[in-house]
Formats: structure tokens, sequence, C-alpha cells
């Protein structure tokens, strides 16, 4: 099948005839895709607010400190750019951004001791701080509480305001990283003595697990301020159809706020997938809002709900910052029809087979050096541009075998690739999506060898 009818039965599906798009198609870029002459733009008016459980306000958009700017490094133990960080947490509170998130377990541990830095400036009302117990490897007591104390020096801070459960992937791991060694407890006696303004937890796990949690809370035996999940408009009705999650982000937001538990997005965008979408969605996304990037519509989607607390975003970038912020100020949120068509995309995205990576690079370091998140970033680039044709007799075939292995190889040094893979199995506990990894970089290699072989 060719591109163009590829892009003809994308249009069928979302409900634009090809008549419909043909007054727009000159505008079009060599990809398809309606070009934004303008760029970014700065935000035409204020920051939008939702309330903290203690009535405060919480800005919509959140700065997720997971994927700093990095100087150059070997890959393994880079730099933070900390002159960019300061740069962009400035802009991010003069633009009214207050909710900064964090974790021991972000960039190599040194997350928490960077966002003190760019916020040592600031009076301490004008932000809020938000961190996690990221008790992966030692999950006793003892090193439970050094890590917890361990975030207030890091940070800075007297007090946290949003103190997070991190990752809870499975009732086991809650009861062996939280309940049995008495964390909980200790974290519900913490927030009574004033340490801690708000405790939840973060959850990447099925709707079992989910709804144990909600028990604990019902049970009276902890009480969740907020819960921070996965959320965008994939996810919402989908999440079973494109990754391990038996759960809807639609049910999870329904049983927190019936409960009125506040709700914390991650992974608006998916990884990041949802910002640069196969060019048939681009197309329809940027033919009805041309001045606006693909990314504001996920945006859109997160704050038009209203029991959303705020959106995380890990925001590496100026550009993406700037763009971020224009989407919450203010906030334009979806019509019905708006909300109807991404339900349409949504339907048609989970048939792409994208691998549901995230680029959290939980997974790495891997031992055998590995890059796991970037060949996952270029399988899935190669979806979404179409660069995916396996048939030699296809007419697109020498194109799109060429885009996909000059790409691997400038995106991912040859000594990074999947085929260095030996199954080893290390990553596969890490990896909050539970992707099969070792399984997925067999696939991937065998069809780069498979492309090699079949000049």
């Amino acid at each position: 099948m060719s591109r163009e009818m590829k892009r003809r039965e994308f249009l069928k599906i979302v409900g634009i005839s090809t008549a419909a798009t043909a007054a727009v198609a000159a505008c079009t870029s060599k990809k398809g895709i309606l070009s934004n002459e303008s760029g970014s733009s700065e935000p035409q008016g204020d920051m939008t607010y939702r309330e903290a459980p203690d009535g405060s306000p919480v800005s919509l958009l959140g700065y997720g400190m997971m994927r700093l700017p990095m100087l150059v490094g070997d890959g393994t133990n880079q730099e933070i750019n900390q002159d960019m960080v300061n740069q962009e947490v400035d802009y991010a509170i003069a633009h009214g951004i207050n909710y900064f998130d964090s974790s021991p377990a972000y960039v190599q541990g040194k997350s928490e001791q960077s966002l003190s830095i760019a916020l040592s400036k600031y009076d301490r009302s004008q932000y809020n701080v938000a961190t996690k117990l990221s008790n992966f490897s030692d999950r006793t007591k003892e090193g439970s509480i050094k890590m917890y104390k361990d975030s207030f020096v890091n940070l800075g801070v007297d007090v946290i305001d949003f103190y997070l459960l991190h990752g809870i992937g499975s009732i086991a791991d809650f009861e062996g990283r939280f309940h049995e060694n008495g964390m909980v407890e200790y974290l519900m006696n913490e927030k009574s003595l004033g340490h801690i303004r708000n405790l939840g937890f973060s959850i990447h796990s099925d709707k079992e697990t989910f709804d144990y949690m909600m028990g604990i809370h019902d049970s009276g035996e902890a009480h969740w301020d907020f819960v921070q999940i996965q959320m965008n408009y994939v996810d919402w009705n989908h999440a079973s159809e494109h990754g391990f999650r038996s759960v809807a982000a639609s049910y999870m937001y329904d049983e927190l706020v019936r409960r009125g538990i506040r709700i914390v997005i991650m992974e608006p965008l998916l990884g990041g997938s949802l910002a640069s979408v196969n060019e048939h969605i681009d197309y329809e996304l940027k033919r009805r809002e041309p001045e606006q990037s693909v990314a504001s519509w996920a945006f859109r989607f997160c704050g038009t709900q209203e029991g959303i607390m705020t959106v995380l975003s890990g925001m590496t970038y100026m550009e993406h910052l700037i763009d971020n912020t224009k989407t919450f100020s203010p906030l334009k949120p979806l019509s019905k029809e708006e909300l109807d068509l991404l339900e349409k995309i949504a339907t048609q995205y989970v048939k792409y087979n994208l691998i549901p990576c995230t680029g959290c690079s939980y997974c790495m370091p891997c031992p055998y050096g590995l890059d796991i998140p970037a060949i996952f970033a270029h399988y899935n680039k190669c979806i979404n541009e179409g660069n995916m044709v396996e048939d030699p007799e296809d007419d697109d075939y020498k194109r799109a075998r060429r885009a996909f292995l000059i790409g691997y190889d400038r995106s991912v040094p040859k000594l990074r690739q999947a085929s260095h893979c030996v199954h080893c199995r290390e990553c596969v506990s890490h990896c909050p999506q539970h992707i099969g990894i070792p399984g997925q970089m067999t696939m991937i290699d065998n069809y780069v060898e498979a492309l090699k072989r079949n000049k």
C-alpha cells in the first residue's frame, strides 16, 4: 500500500474526505504536515491553576525533572547542564509554574540536587516540590528512611509538599517496598508531624493493584491525598491494546474523582510519541489547529478533565517549556467534537503496534552497553514515518529500507544496537511498562538483518 493510500484510509477513518483536505494541501510540507511558520511564541495569558488538597493553587502544568538537559558525556555518566536547568526553571516560575517533580532515582541520582540549585534564589512560598520514595534496590526500613531523609537535604527544604510511594508495579511490590517494612505507617506519621504536606503514590500496574490501593484508602489504613497515574488520550480507553496495563486511565480517573483524591498526570505524551505522531495523524491535527503544536492536543486532553490537579511534562529543552506553557496559559478545554476526534485517532494509533516505551530510562544502564530507549525510539519513529516496509516488492521498499538503516546507525552507535543484547534480563524488572525487552531486541535485530540481506 502506498503512503498516499494510507493517508486517504486514515482521513476516512477520522471522518475527513480527501476533498475537504484539498484546500490545505498546498500548505503542507514534504512530509504532508502543515507547517507552523510562526514557531513558538510567548503565552498570551496567565497560567491555569487547580487546587491542592489544602486549597492552595497548583499550576496545571507541572515540571518533571526526570529528563534534564545534559552536557556531552559518555552516555552512562553524563553531567547535568545546570546553567540550562537554571534558565528553564527561571522561565517556569516567571510564567506561573509552581509544581516541580523529582526523585532520588532520576538522572543518576542528581535530579533533586539540580532542582535545589535552580530553586535556591526563590522564596519557598513560590513553589511546590514533589519527590518519591524510590526504594527499588534497598527496600529495608533503614534504607528507605535514609532515602526519605536524604531528599530533604538534597532538595534543601524542611517540608516536602508532595511525597509519593514511587512506581507501584504490583500488590507484592507495594507490600514488600512500603507495607511489610512499616514505611506506610512511618510516612503517615511524618505527615502528621508536618514534614509532608500531601502523601500519595504513583502507579504503573493493573486494575487489581489499583483497586487494592483504593481499598487501603477506603479502609483508613492509609490516606492518599493524591495519586499519580499514566494518562493520555490513548491510555484513556486503550491502555490494554498497546501495553501490559489492563486498566484504562478513564477507570482510574473516575475512581479517584469519586473519592475526592487529587490526580497528577504522568506520560501525557506517552513518552513523547504523541508529540511526533504518524504523519497522517499529524496532518489531521495541524489541519484543524495550524498554529498549535501536535503536543498541545495531548496536554489539552489531560487538562480538560476537571479532576486533574497537575499535568507533568519532562521539558528538556526551552522550546518545549515555552510551547507547553503557552498551552496552559490559559488552558483552552477541548470541545466534545475535539474529544471525539482524539478518540478516533487513539483507535487508529493502537493499530500501529508501537513498542510502549516512554523513554524513562529505568532500564539503564544496560550491563552490555545497549541504548535501549534509543533503539525503541528509532523503531517507533520509523513506524510513525512510514519507514517499516517489509516486502522487497513494495514500491516504497528501497526508500524505507535506506531511511531505517541510515537512521539507526546515526541515532544508535553500532556497539549499542539490539544485536548486542545477550538476554540477561537485567532490564526487565525495572521497566514500569513491563515490556519484554529482550524479545523486542531480538525482533528488531531480526528486522535489521532482513533489511541488510534484501538490498
